[in-house]
């Protein structure tokens, strides 16, 4: 955590709570903070700031000398259309993504997705992983995240209304890689939508529903890699 987030109902005009088990125990343990230092903090949605430890009990430390004015940075003008993962690397992606900033992620089914992912505990823990990705890189703004259980009606129906200047989807047999498709637009405009397969990628018949609503593919180089791994490589574009 490089940063404390907080509910804005732990947070008043001068005064904050710091009462999540996690964030006490990292604050006392891992920061070693003691009464009278100034941690990092944030509220939820709002702005980042600072503020001084009060007090310190075993499940609670008690903030004053709350001043929370500088503005969280901006998102990136990105939806990440994901094909849900398998659940013991979903945390990470959900992580990773919300750390880059992306703002609209949708998570969606595949032919590769196993049924059981959808029943995975690890869906409920979403709002979690947001809330360590924030964390980690000092934002305040939640990412929206959406589940997409029928891929075709989705891709045919709301696809296309997503789109705004270009789409990619990762693929790592295209004959045209992201860096290629970048040399091609005006001023190497970055696209609003990437689409990244889960393990094995897309099948041909999702890769032509995505293409016929104006996706582009491409590929990343010709190793194959990942999710977690294609997922940053790409991204990594939108950092630099």
């Amino acid at each position: 955590m490089n940063c404390i987030l907080l509910p804005a109902e732990n947070l008043s005009s001068d005064a904050a709570k710091i009462d999540a088990l996690s964030q006490v125990s990292h604050v006392t343990k891992v920061l070693g903070a003691k009464v009278g230092d100034r941690l990092k903090i944030g509220q939820i949605g709002g702005n980042l700031g600072t503020a001084v430890i009060e007090s310190i009990t075993a499940d609670s430390i008690q903030l004053g000398n709350v001043q929370l004015n500088t503005a969280p940075p901006a998102k990136l003008d990105l939806t990440v259309i994901l094909a849900l993962p398998r659940p013991k690397v979903l945390r990470r992606l959900i992580m990773d993504m919300t750390a880059l900033g992306v703002r609209d992620i949708i998570l969606i089914n595949s032919y590769r997705t196993q049924k059981s992912y959808w029943q995975s505990p690890m869906l409920e823990r979403v709002d979690e992983f947001v809330l360590e990705g924030l964390q980690q890189s000092i934002d305040t703004i939640v990412p929206s995240i959406t589940l997409q259980k029928r891929f075709k009606p989705f891709v045919e129906d709301s696809l296309g209304s997503l789109i705004s200047s270009q789409a990619i989807v990762a693929h790592p047999y295209s004959q045209q890689s992201f860096s290629e498709f970048l040399q091609q637009q005006p001023s190497r405009e970055l696209p609003n939508l990437v689409c990244i397969g889960a393990e094995g990628g897309w099948i041909d018949y999702e890769i032509e529903l995505l293409l016929a609503q104006g996706c582009t593919p491409v590929h990343i180089g010709s190793r194959i890699l990942r999710t977690e791994a294609a997922v940053n490589a790409i991204l990594g574009q939108w950092l630099l």
